[in-house]
C-alpha cells in the first residue's frame, strides 16, 4: 500500500437535485471524483469515505437516517473501506480520522468531495496543519452560490477563490486529468 489515502468528504444525496443543498456541477464532480476513486483502487491507496450527519432526525440538513445522507452510489465505497461519520466541517474534528492516517503510515492526503468552501477548506487546511502533503482534485470538487449582504457570489468564484487559497498555502491543487497522469 502507498502512503498516500483518497479522502472522499461528503459526496452524498444531500447534494443532488433531489437534496436540499444541491450543488452548482455536483454531476461533473461525482464523475470525476469516481475516476480518482477507481485510480485510487487500482493504485492500492488508501480509501476514506467521509459523510456528514447531523445528529438529529428532525435536522434541516443531513437529517440522521434519512437518505440524503447516504453516499452517492457512482461514489459508494466497497465493502474493505472505511466510512468516517462526522458531523463538523472539518473531517478531523471528533473523528479516528487522523489515528487512521497515522497508523496506516500516510504521508499524503488527496481531497475530493463537497463542498469546496467548507468541508473541503476545513479539511485540507486541518491536513495540512497535522503535517500531511495535501493535494486537492478542484474539478473532483463541487460547491453552491453563496450569498454575502445583498450579492449573490456565483459558486464558479466561490470554487475559485478557494482553490486559489488553497493552492495558496495549503497544497497542490490540480484537475483530475493531472492527477490521473501523475
Amino acid at each position: 500500500m502507498t502512503k498516500r489515502a483518497i479522502i472522499v468528504v461528503d459526496l452524498q444525496n444531500e447534494y443532488l437535485s433531489s437534496g436540499r443543498l444541491p450543488l452548482v456541477g455536483i454531476a461533473k464532480a461525482v464523475s470525476n471524483a469516481a475516476c480518482v476513486i477507481d485510480s485510487a483502487r487500482t493504485r492500492g491507496d488508501l480509501l476514506i469515505h467521509v459523510r456528514h450527519e447531523s445528529s438529529t432526525a428532525d435536522a434541516p440538513f443531513f437529517a440522521a437516517g434519512s437518505t440524503n445522507v447516504e453516499i452517492i452510489p457512482t461514489v459508494s465505497p466497497n465493502d474493505d473501506e472505511t466510512v468516517i461519520v462526522k458531523q463538523y466541517p472539518n473531517a478531523f474534528r471528533d473523528t479516528g480520522l487522523k489515528a487512521m492516517l497515522d497508523d496506516k503510515g500516510v504521508e499524503e492526503v488527496v481531497v475530493i468531495g463537497a463542498m469546496s468552501h467548507m468541508c473541503i477548506d476545513a479539511t485540507s487546511r486541518a491536513a495540512a496543519d497535522f503535517g500531511y502533503t495535501v493535494t486537492v482534485v478542484h474539478d473532483a470538487c463541487a460547491t453552491r452560490d453563496l450569498e454575502f449582504g445583498s450579492k449573490t457570489v456565483q459558486a464558479d468564484d466561490v470554487h475559485a477563490a478557494y482553490m486559489s487559497a488553497l493552492g495558496g498555502g495549503y497544497g497542490q491543487v490540480v484537475s483530475v486529468d493531472d492527477f490521473l497522469a501523475g
